[in-house]
């Protein structure tokens, strides 16, 4: 007699027989999703949908539209491409997966593309999809795995497995195709339904697909030539210095040159920031506001502070005001669906006042400026300004690129910087390190150094930061005059050194245990680098601790 467990999906308790698949209890709940359901969760841990239940359980299952979703989607529309590739142009064909780009991923070919070539390989992923194939987890010797990946010439998965010391990995099979991924898969193709492909250039395509702040229909792609200008260039950096992968890093941390690379680093990086500062110089007859925009853990503070120290080399006087101080008092705070209050939304600032104070501080009036009292909920006027010749006032904050910002004053009057820690570095060539774990791994460690929060707390806030980000500051990114990229290519081991143990705090019985996990294996990845060697008015300082800037 076959016994039955007892499942829980939605409140509904259903019975099932013992070791029945999460795929086949999945398909009684389709019908509640809008996209295929890609993964489940059983009581509290993730599984891949080929799991048997063997005990009562309590199960989420996910799609797209959730985040540990869409990682399996892009994870599995990735092998996808990869195979197309491999069955139209040969073994010898291969893809690289360089960073994410409007809605979508990057992704260069080792051979020459057309848009003929892109339409070629969309139909083939799309027959791939048709044919339903399975997609299999096999659990291999990693000596196996390295041979394996060292016949198929792919050298950059043999030098990032040096950094795993398991004596057992998984790899995915797809069809006669082997690969190794850092997600949890789809178990077949048939639900990668959901993905289009265009093309970027004669060796590049954007891998596009719906996110979770995208739902519904794939956007037609839009080139955002900046942004991608600048990943260009930190690519190039990363070439100039061999230094294209995790593994890339780790060897060049084993040589013991990593202060070189530290100095070379931040050379550049403020080499870049002085070229911004001589644009703003150049054009500060006409110049008026410099405003400064960005996601979170981007390095706003101390790039606004380097920022106005060149200025003031330069022979300009910059000004601070704070976005902040323009709140609206907050009984006339917007709120969330929630009830909580909306401190991210444009509404949520007095627009009027911002708009008619710098008018007249343009104007050569001395204005009475408010001071926002968080406590209080209210504005307090306590802080006259005027401005001289050589004044330049700088405001940084969430908005700032926004056009509906300051509307009074003229396009040519506004200094416009997007800021972001683009991360170009990868794991290997199918796998990427994304610009936002990295940004959350500085949130980690700052929120930890300055605020005293647990990992848990930053893990919670986080898809609230993300929403607002999306909403509020990416849509606005091609308004920037300039971009500045914050990141360091050597940032990620000085960043293991401390967000590492606060990483072990999350326990097992935790909602964000998985969250927790998923970062530590990124983590295992690189080797530790010390902070000792690090300057004082280095961006990763205002993560870290230890920032110039800091000091009163």
């Amino acid at each position: 007699m076959i016994e039955n467990i007892k499942i829980t999906v939605f409140d509904k308790t259903i019975e099932v027989p013992k070791g029945t698949t999460l795929l086949e209890i999945s398909k009684s709940f389709q019908a509640y999703f809008s996209y295929p359901i890609l993964l489940a969760s059983v009581n509290g841990v993730y599984y891949e949908l080929n799991h048997p239940v063997d005990e009562d359980s309590l199960i989420l299952f996910f799609d797209l539209t959730s985040r540990i979703g869409s990682r399996t989607h892009i994870a599995g529309l990735t092998f996808l491409l990869f195979k197309a590739i491999k069955d139209l142009y040969g073994k010898s064909a291969s893809i690289t997966v360089e960073h994410s780009l409007d809605k979508g991923i990057y992704i260069e070919t080792n051979f020459s593309l057309t848009k003929e070539k892109v339409d070629e390989i969309k139909k083939q992923m799309q027959l791939l999809v048709d044919r339903n194939l399975p997609i299999t987890k096999m659990n291999v010797e990693r000596l196996d795995a390295i041979r394996y990946f060292k016949e198929i010439n792919d050298l950059e998965k043999v030098k990032i497995m040096r950094y795993n010391t398991n004596t057992y990995i998984n790899i995915y099979r797809l069809d006669n195709l082997y690969n190794y991924f850092y997600h949890q898969m789809p178990v077949e193709t048939s639900l990668l339904k959901d993905f289009d492909v265009t093309y970027v250039n004669e060796n590049g395509l954007i891998l596009q697909f719906p996110t979770i702040y995208q739902k519904g229909a794939i956007s037609k792609y839009k080139h955002h030539p900046l942004m991608f200008e600048v990943f260009e260039e930190a690519k190039q950096f990363g070439k100039n210095l061999q230094i294209e992968t995790l593994a890339d890093l780790n060897e060049f941390v084993s040589t013991g040159k990593v202060k070189e690379l530290i100095r070379m680093d931040e050379t550049l990086q403020n080499n870049r920031l002085i070229e911004i500062a001589q644009d703003i110089y150049k054009k500060s007859k006409k110049i008026k506001i410099v405003l400064l925009a960005g996601p979170s853990s981007s390095g706003k503070t101390t790039t606004t502070n380097k920022l106005c120290m060149y200025l003031r080399s330069l022979g300009l006087t910059p000004k601070m005001i704070s976005m902040d101080d323009y709140f609206v008092d907050r009984d006339e705070t917007p709120r969330l669906p929630t009830g909580e209050y909306d401190f991210e939304t444009l509404k949520a600032l007095d627009l009027s006042l911002l708009d008619e104070q710098m008018e007249r501080l343009f104007k050569g009036e001395e204005v009475l400026l408010p001071t926002y009292n968080f406590m209080a909920g209210k504005k307090e006027f306590n802080k006259k300004m005027k401005l001289a010749e050589n004044d330049i006032l700088l405001m940084e904050g969430i908005h700032a690129l926004n056009s509906k910002l300051l509307p009074s004053i003229p396009r040519d009057a506004k200094y416009k910087i997007y800021l972001s820690a683009l991360t170009e570095l990868r794991i290997d060539n199918q796998n990427r390190f994304s610009t936002t774990d990295n940004r959350l791994l500085r949130r980690i460690v700052r929120d930890n150094r300055t605020r005293g929060y647990d990992v848990s707390h930053t893990l919670e806030a986080w898809p609230n930061v993300r929403s607002g980000e999306e909403e509020n500051v990416f849509p606005y990114q091609d308004e920037a005059d300039t971009i500045f990229n914050t990141e360091l290519i050597y940032e990620l081991g000085v960043l293991k050194t401390y967000a590492e143990p606060l990483l072990y705090s999350v326990k097992e019985d935790s909602p964000y245990y998985e969250e927790a996990k998923r970062l530590l294996n990124l983590l295992h990845l690189i080797l530790p680098i010390s902070s000792e060697d690090i300057p004082d008015d280095s961006i990763l300082r205002e993560f870290v601790g230890g920032s110039y800037f800091d000091v009163k």
